[in-house]
């Protein structure tokens, strides 16, 4: 039994956006900060990443842990209508699989922050955070990967 009306429930998920969250403003301040110029969800490349370092060849997302499934504190399978948000979940989970995979086929390189990196209990240091992402886009290091202190992905 869920603890909101029907109606206000709605209203709560419809304010959910995925473009422009919290975090990944956070990120791309960060990155700008330090003189990294971008482009916003390149609807011309696989999984429409968050962010478009063309110069670096690399691309990050900015992953919300409940939407893409991540084991950490931040996530917590719904007890309604279960069998639809396994469903939905593992679908956004083999979506961004396919969308990882398709971008490494074409030569990029992918990073992706975790939601629990920035915010949370287990979140990084906010300059630790930003400081990771810059060593990884100068180097040639193929994928990184950042999620809260806690977690082993």
């Amino acid at each position: 039994m869920d603890v909101v009306s029907k109606a206000a429930r709605s209203r709560m998920m419809s304010g959910i956006r995925g473009k422009d969250t919290k975090p990944e403003l956070i990120v791309r301040k960060g990155l700008h900060k330090f003189g990294f110029r971008y482009r916003l969800h390149d609807k011309m490349l696989p999984g429409k990443p968050d962010l478009v370092l063309k110069k670096y060849n690399a691309v990050i997302f900015v992953h919300g842990c409940f939407w893409h499934g991540h084991t950490c504190h931040l996530f917590k399978m719904p007890q309604t209508r279960r069998e639809f948000w396994e469903s939905k979940i593992k679908e956004n989970r083999e979506r961004d699989e396919k969308a990882v995979s398709a971008l490494k086929n074409k030569g990029w390189r992918v990073g992706v922050v975790w939601e629990c990196s920035i915010k949370g209990r287990t979140r990084m240091n906010p300059g630790e955070l930003i400081s990771s992402l810059t060593s990884w886009i100068k180097s040639n290091r193929q994928r990184i990967t950042l999620a809260g202190a806690d977690n082993d992905t």
